[in-house]
């Protein structure tokens, strides 16, 4: 993908980090060939400065990121995330009828050969995925997650492994059913965590265009000028 045509949205900003709304289908981080594009690269470019990164979002997973603007926030970010203080909601729609109000998924990942990530009960490292269902059509469910741990492609592999992967995924699920809709249908709505001055804030991001015309294509309307979380509104 080549750069968007206008720097992607500033959700929040201070002195020691700067939060962004990554669009779909730009890495987040450079990739092997420097050639191409990332939210990263473009960020130092258009500041002249450096920036260090905290976490990730897949390439084709759109919404919050954060990255720090010194080494000393840096560090306390990073320790908030390995320490699993950092509170991450998603909104992802995936195939099939989930059964009941929502759940929780604790199965063990571990990456093979494909690049996929897969259970492996023996050889995984521990994971968990709290999700809640939040809309419903007769072929697909969108379902607000929260994942406690970080691990690569966590929620993709875990809903896939529950039988419902997420709508458009290229790696997890049918690949000739998922080739048929636009994008990844996975977008971090929130954000939430305490700055390295203490003060805590909740970061959000808003349903991107090509992720509400992908739900209205299918037959659900959301309204886009409603909270960042469907679910939280009201």
């Amino acid at each position: 993908m080549d750069a968007p045509a206008d720097p992607p949205q500033v959700l929040f900003e201070n002195d020691d980090l700067i939060a962004l709304d990554k669009p779909e289908g730009l890495a987040a981080i450079p990739e092997r060939n420097p050639q191409n594009n990332s939210l990263l690269k473009l960020l130092c470019e258009r500041r002249g400065r450096k920036f260090w990164v905290v976490h990730r979002l897949d390439k084709q997973v759109s919404g919050v990121i954060v990255f720090a603007k010194n080494a000393e926030a840096h560090r306390t970010l990073n320790r908030l995330f390995e320490a699993r203080r950092v509170h991450k909601t998603y909104l992802a729609l995936v195939h099939g009828a989930i059964e009941g109000e929502g759940g929780v998924i604790t199965a063990p990942l571990r990456r093979f050969g494909s690049g996929r990530m897969g259970e492996d009960a023996a050889g995984g490292k521990a994971c968990r995925t709290d999700y809640t269902v939040t809309a419903r059509l007769p072929a697909y469910t969108l379902v607000r997650v929260e994942p406690l741990t970080g691990r690569k492609h966590q929620i993709r592999a875990h809903l896939c492994g529950v039988g419902h992967p997420i709508v458009g995924d290229p790696l997890y699920g049918d690949k000739t059913v998922q080739k048929r809709f636009p994008r990844l249908m996975l977008h971090a709505v929130r954000l939430e965590l305490r700055l390295p001055s203490g003060e805590a804030v909740c970061i959000a991001s808003r349903l991107p265009p090509t992720y509400l015309a992908a739900l209205q294509a299918l037959g659900m309307s959301l309204d886009p000028s409603a909270s960042p979380d469907p679910s939280a509104a009201g």
